[in-house]
């Protein structure tokens, strides 16, 4: 071997260990420290987080419980219109016709108005905006009924085994899941970057058409407005039956996690459980629930 061919294959392995030493190659997330599961405090009646890199899930309460899961179901809801394929710019009317959980509920979104699917499935996520997830359900292929259950199909093949779909909106008491199956959902939005970029929109004006008209809406989750979180996917959900709910796929202590609160009384509690949440990983506590939270349980 000349030395011209030496010096060439040492400086080949010279570069090669430089790019495993450096931060062109991504780095392995450090393990996570232990933490007592009796030193994080939350309102919420169910609650997972689960370490996404791996599989392990570092908090649970309640997680096989059968609950409502009030407007977290329109997370089902964009999963089944962007697995459709249909053309997003595609102008819709909207309407609640065959929704009958949606007769007398108010909404700034006028019946008979339109807009493009690609918008009302943004408005639907970001603002969990009504007529526009019901008006999403009735374009789909087959109509409104097909829709469901293509919602409950999708479920099934998720191994969401314990999660029933009745209408699109959230507003059924009958829409039901557990904090485990929605961490399986939770998995599955991440085959889809649309559904984070509108998730986590902070607020957006909508201009509509026939009648021409314009609205300002506002993302449901305050954490998406507040620097120190880094939020990939969320959506909350209340009705009087199902309480307070928020999930999440989020950067907790460096690590990817999914997180789903699910039941929590108060305004602001289920934001204030995921806060905790994350100080209980960033320093082994999460600090009190207030009186207020746990006062007037059901």
């Amino acid at each position: 071997m000349n030395i011209r061919s030496s010096i060439t294959k040492l400086f080949v392995l010279g570069s090669c260990v430089l790019m495993l030493a450096g931060t062109p190659i991504q780095a392995a997330e450090q393990p996570l420290p232990a933490r007592d599961p009796a030193k994080l405090k939350l309102s919420s009646r169910s609650a997972v987080l689960v370490d996404l890199a791996s599989d392990q899930v570092l908090y649970a309460r309640n997680p096989a419980r059968v609950m409502p899961i009030a407007s977290v179901t329109k997370l089902m809801v964009a999963v089944v219109v962007l697995e459709a394929k249909q053309p997003l710019d595609e102008v819709l009317t909207v309407t609640i016709r065959e929704n009958k959980e949606m007769k007398g509920v108010y909404s700034r979104v006028r019946l008979g108005s339109q807009l493009s699917r690609g918008e009302l499935l943004h408005i639907a996520l970001m603002s969990s905006e009504n007529r526009a997830t019901s008006t999403l359900a009735h374009n789909y292929p087959g109509g409104y009924s097909a829709f469901i259950k293509a919602m409950n199909a999708k479920a099934r093949a998720l191994g969401m085994a314990n999660t029933r779909y009745v209408e699109p909106t959230g507003l059924s008491p009958f829409n039901v899941s557990t904090a485990n199956d929605l961490v399986r959902l939770l998995k599955e939005t991440r085959k889809f970057p649309l559904m984070t970029q509108y998730s986590t929109t902070s607020s957006k004006v909508v201009n509509f058409v026939k009648p021409r008209y314009s609205l300002g809406f506002r993302n449901t989750n305050n954490l998406v407005r507040k620097a120190d979180w880094s939020i990939q996917m969320t959506k909350t959900g209340y009705t009087d039956e199902a309480g307070h709910c928020l999930v999440m796929l989020t950067r907790m202590n460096q690590h990817q996690m999914a997180l789903v609160l699910l039941d929590a009384f108060g305004k602001y509690t289920h934001m204030a459980d995921a806060t905790r949440m994350r100080r209980w990983m960033e320093t082994g506590t999460s600090g009190a629930v207030p009186a207020s939270a746990v006062a007037n349980r059901r």
